[in-house]
């Protein structure tokens, strides 16, 4: 990778679409505020950054490397993190809009997504293992041959995943949750109160 190095810098307020954005590497650095839509980070590489409010809808995401980087409060819609540098990848989402976003064959063992809007995120043969879905919309969520053993569904809603063709074990789920584990068999559902 070839660029320039950024180290503790914060950008405040940064309307990247009018201004370059510099191919690099970001270490400890913050972006607040800034709008990074349609941005091409290709080949960037941000360790322990921080992503504070930011709106980086369709960012081309294509060979970064993201190593211990957290985004709160932002817009991430349609980012293709499939297509993100695998080696040390972790990040973190909290409060964040990652609608239409894609995780095809990413790890993300141990991964805590927080009042996050996940509608039509695709999981496929993800590894979402012992991860945590705390007050997240997962309607339209694609589940297919993804690792969600152990996960933590509880608290999450409008998902619908199909314990035949993902593996499950030991996965908890709340029993408010159970139409949409059991959907495809077109079972009603009665309260009894």
């Amino acid at each position: 990778m070839a660029g320039k190095e950024f180290f503790d810098v914060t950008f405040d307020k940064v309307d990247f679409t009018k201004e370059p954005f510099e191919i690099g590497e970001y270490e400890g650095c913050t972006f607040n505020n800034c709008n990074l839509m349609d941005v091409d980070f290709e080949d960037s590489k941000f360790i322990d950054c921080h992503f504070s409010a930011c709106n980086i809808t369709t960012a081309k995401v294509s060979q970064v490397s993201f190593q211990d980087v957290h985004f709160v409060h932002c817009k991430m819609v349609g980012l293709q993190f499939k297509n993100s540098n695998d080696f040390l990848f972790s990040v973190s989402f909290d409060t964040c809009n990652l609608q239409l976003a894609s995780f095809y064959k990413v790890l993300l063992k141990k991964m805590k997504f927080n009042n996050c809007i996940l509608r039509e995120v695709d999981f496929t043969l993800a590894d979402l293992s012992q991860s945590s879905f705390e007050g997240c919309d997962l309607a339209g969520a694609v589940f297919s041959d993804t690792n969600l053993e152990k996960a933590d569904f509880s608290k999450a809603y409008y998902y619908m995943i199909d314990p035949d063709r993902n593996r499950m074990k030991k996965a908890t789920f709340s029993i408010d949750g159970a139409p949409g584990l059991l959907g495809k068999y077109d079972i009603l559902f009665k309260d009894t109160e």
